[in-house]
C-alpha cells in the first residue's frame, strides 16, 4: 500500500505534542508555528500578502443516523451530553441526516521576528454560526483567531484559543470530540497563555503552561440569572515526557506522541447575581496520560503498527461552558438587583457550585500507515448529587458516550470514516414512581473529508 505523504492535522488540539526535530523551530509548541489545522504534511504555499500567507482548509461531509432526534444539530450529538428519555416527556423518534458545516477554512500568517521569536498569525472558521438555517445559508463562525511569538524553549500566544482545562480530545469523528463525556477541551475561548519548555536531556522533557482566559465572552458575561460574571479564570498545566518508548499516534492521527503524564486545573470566583454578592468558586483539577503502548522509533514517518493508549480524570465545579459540568449552580440567588426584578424565592442565598467528576480514555491503533481504528469511552458524573437533588430539577446522574470508529487515507486529500457511538443517560428528580428515567442513543456516521 502506498505510504501516505504524511498525517492530517485537521485542528491544533494535540495535548502533548511530539519533540522537535531541531532542524525545525518550535514545532514542539502548542499551537505548533509551522502546522496548522487542514494541512497535510507540510504543505505550504505563499500568497499574495503584507507577510507570507498560506491557506487550507478541508471540506467534510457527514451522514448520521440517530436512533433519537437530536434537533437541528443533530449532524453530531448534544451539547448537553443528554440522551432524550421518553419517561421524561421526549419525543423519541429516530433521524437521518446529511450535514457540510465542519468544513473548514484557515489563514496563517508567517511574520517578522521580535526579539529573536519567530511570530505567526491564526485565523480559523467553519460554518456552523447558523446551524438552524437552510444549507446553503449557513453563517461563517470564528473559531481560531490568535497571534504567537515562539522562541526556542518559550511561546507566548494572545487570542482565540482551546480551552486550557482537561486537555484530551476524543478521537470521534462527531466533532463534538467528547465535550460533556469527560473532554470538554473543544470550547476556544479568549485568552492569553505562556508554554516554556525545560529539555532534561535529549528524551526528556517538562513543559509548563499558565494562562488567563474569559469562557463567557463580553457578550455572554454578566448575566442576572447565575454561572458566569465578569471574572477571568487563571488556568496551568504542567507535563513530563519522554521518548525512549517510542511515540504513537495521537488525536485525528495528525502527531507521533512521546510518553505524556501530567497535571492541570483552573481557578476563578464569579460574583453571585444576588443583592449579597456572593463569591461562586470556578475550579477545576485533574491528570492525563498519553502511553505509546505500540511505539515507533520513527515517529516522524511511520505509525504503520503503532498503537496510543490515552486518559484522562477530572472534578470540576461552575464549569458548564465546556461541558466540565452539567450546570453552573444549583439553587436560587436571593432578593433583587435594581430593575432587574425578583430572581427568585429565596430569602437567603443558596447558590452554590455545582459539581462533576469525569473520566475518559481512548485506544488509536494502526495496522497499517493509512489506516487508523479508535475505540474510547467516557462518563460524567453529578458530584453533588445532594445539592442536584435539593434543587429540585431534573438532573443528569451520568451520562455517558461509547465509540469506535475506522478512518482511511486514500492520498494526501481523501479520507473517509465510519463511526458508531452509544450515549446513555440516566436522569435524578424524574417523575416516575418506580423507575428511573433513562436514554439512551445510537449513532450510526459516515464522513468524508477533502483536504486542501
Amino acid at each position: 500500500m502506498k505510504k501516505a505523504l504524511g498525517f492530517i492535522a485537521a485542528s491544533l488540539c494535540v495535548a502533548a505534542p511530539a519533540m522537535a526535530d531541531s532542524t525545525q523551530p518550535n514545532t514542539d509548541f502548542n499551537p505548533s508555528g509551522d502546522v496548522s489545522p487542514g494541512v497535510y504534511g507540510k504543505m505550504s504555499y505563499p500568497v499574495t500578502s503584507k507577510f507570507k500567507l498560506s491557506i487550507g482548509g478541508y471540506v467534510k461531509l457527514d451522514y448520521a443516523y440517530n436512533t433519537e432526534n437530536f434537533g437541528a444539530t443533530g449532524i453530531i450529538s448534544p451539547g448537553s451530553g443528554a440522551a432524550p428519555s421518553a419517561k421524561l416527556g421526549n419525543n423519541v423518534t429516530d433521524q437521518s441526516v446529511f450535514g457540510v458545516n465542519q468544513s473548514r477554512i484557515w489563514f496563517k500568517a508567517d511574520g517578522p521576528t521580535l526579539l529573536g521569536a519567530k511570530t505567526t498569525g491564526y485565523l480559523e472558521g467553519d460554518f456552523y454560526g447558523g446551524s438552524a438555517a437552510a444549507t446553503e445559508s449557513p453563517i461563517f463562525r470564528m473559531r481560531h483567531a490568535y497571534g504567537a511569538a515562539d522562541w526556542t524553549n518559550t511561546q507566548v500566544l494572545f487570542g482565540q484559543y482551546w480551552d486550557m482545562f482537561a486537555p484530551m480530545i476524543a478521537n470521534t469523528q462527531d466533532f463534538r470530540c467528547g465535550s460533556p463525556y469527560g473532554a470538554p477541551n473543544s470550547p476556544r475561548i479568549p485568552q492569553i497563555r505562556m508554554t516554556q519548555r525545560y529539555n532534561l536531556d535529549s528524551d526528556q522533557q517538562v513543559k509548563l503552561v499558565v494562562g488567563i482566559q474569559d469562557p463567557a465572552q463580553t457578550g455572554d458575561n454578566n448575566t442576572a440569572t447565575g454561572g458566569y460574571g465578569p471574572n477571568a479564570n487563571y488556568a496551568l498545566q504542567a507535563f513530563y515526557s519522554n521518548k525512549t518508548l517510542g511515540t504513537a499516534p495521537g488525536y485525528f492521527g495528525q502527531a507521533m506522541n512521546p510518553l505524556t503524564v501530567g497535571l492541570f486545573g483552573l481557578y476563578g470566583s464569579e460574583k453571585s447575581p444576588g443583592d449579597n454578592g456572593k463569591a461562586l468558586d470556578t475550579y477545576g483539577y485533574g491528570a492525563y496520560a498519553f502511553v505509546p503502548v505500540i511505539g515507533s522509533k520513527n515517529g516522524i514517518n511511520g505509525r504503520a503498527m503503532t498503537m496510543s493508549l490515552e486518559a484522562q480524570t477530572y472534578i470540576a465545579a461552575n464549569q458548564a461552558f465546556n461541558g466540565s459540568t452539567e450546570a453552573n449552580v444549583l439553587g436560587k440567588p436571593a432578593g433583587t438587583i435594581g430593575s432587574n426584578g425578583p430572581l427568585g424565592t429565596a430569602t437567603t442565598e443558596t447558590q452554590t457550585p455545582a459539581k462533576n467528576w469525569a473520566a475518559t480514555a481512548q485506544i488509536i491503533f494502526y495496522p497499517t500507515q493509512n489506516l487508523g481504528l479508535t475505540g474510547g469511552w467516557g462518563r460524567r458524573s453529578a458530584l453533588s448529587q445532594d445539592d442536584y437533588k435539593a434543587n429540585g430539577a431534573v438532573y443528569q446522574r451520568y451520562t455517558q458516550e461509547a465509540y469506535a470508529n475506522a478512518a482511511y487515507d486514500f492520498n494526501a486529500a481523501i479520507r473517509v470514516a465510519a463511526e458508531y457511538q452509544n450515549f446513555h443517560t440516566v436522569y435524578g428528580n424524574a417523575a416516575t414512581a418506580t423507575k428511573r428515567a433513562e436514554g439512551t442513543d445510537n449513532t450510526y456516521r459516515l464522513a468524508a473529508y477533502y483536504f486542501f
